[in-house]
């Protein structure tokens, strides 16, 4: 039969097929050839043996979390404890759409914001909504239920910043665990130990283990400069062919930060992938 893996626990492998679940092993020949199942994948599976037999091509995969064939990534950032982290946010946007991933935001914890810095907040968010991203906060709930149907999401974020509890307020039959802040790290606690996923709302989510580093390594800076909408909606706006709007005062990018129509954090992590994508080369 026809199934799809939600979750992975060692080398047992829950499968679901329609509205039932059953637990395989992999065969052993996916070990030979070097092949991994992922949460996921598409399978034909023997019910009776109990055995996943052949595993579908993929449309896409992660690498962290280690997740397959996804639609469209949630991406969760709190704008306090922890505070709003603009470099993880712009990796994590730069790698899902690199992936063919369609990525959305949603902003945590606004209700613990005064107002001066609501304000500063929704100036960043109304932002990101111009250059054509799709932003929620999670008090939108009523919103964020109509993005999920027959979708495959991954919810995915630094830890610490709500994933779990968004997940229990969308659901609140999931009844996952939630963590708290370490005050002296002012870092999130790591609550989901594995990559599962969960019908909802006439699709599929992903609930990732929380993670704060990332690597371009498959990426060149051509794709970076693709990747980020507004660097490629404007490139033909420049002076230069092909420019990677470092250097040279008449860059029509850089002149466009500089006025304050290209977000400033927006432009400097720019120049932190394309320096990390240079380093990595050298390495």
């Amino acid at each position: 039969m026809l199934g799809i893996i939600v979750k992975i626990i060692s080398n047992n492998y829950t499968i679901k097929h329609n509205d039932d679940y059953f637990e395989c092993k992999a065969r052993g020949r996916f070990r030979n050839d070097n092949i991994t199942p992922l949460v996921g994948d598409k399978v034909i599976f023997d019910q009776d043996m109990k055995l996943i037999l052949d595993i579908l091509p993929r449309d896409n995969q992660l690498i962290r979390p280690s997740v397959s064939n996804i639609n469209q990534a949630l991406i969760v950032m709190s704008v306090k404890e922890p505070d709003f982290d603009f470099y993880m946010l712009d990796k994590l946007l730069l790698i899902i759409s690199f992936n063919q991933i369609k990525p959305i935001i949603c902003l945590t914890k606004m209700d613990l914001l005064t107002f001066k810095e609501k304000r500063k907040v929704n100036k960043y968010r109304k932002y990101y909504q111009k250059i054509g991203y799709l932003v929620f906060t999670n008090q939108q709930i009523r919103k964020l239920k109509t993005i999920f149907k027959d979708k495959i999401t991954v919810l995915t974020g630094p830890s610490g910043v709500g994933k779990s509890t968004l997940l229990n307020k969308l659901d609140v039959n999931l009844k996952l665990q939630t963590g708290v802040i370490s005050k002296a790290l002012k870092k999130g606690k790591h609550t989901t130990r594995h990559v599962e996923l969960f019908s909802l709302y006439e699709g599929l989510i992903a609930d990732t283990p929380g993670f704060t580093s990332l690597e371009l390594t498959n990426m060149t800076k051509e794709d970076v400069r693709k990747n980020m909408i507004e660097f490629d909606k404007y490139k033909d706006q420049c002076r230069y062919r092909n420019c990677f709007h470092l250097k040279g005062s008449n860059c029509q990018i850089r002149e466009m930060v500089n006025k304050g129509q290209i977000l400033e954090s927006r432009y400097q992590n720019y120049q932190k992938f394309i320096k990390e994508i240079e380093e990595i080369k050298k390495w």
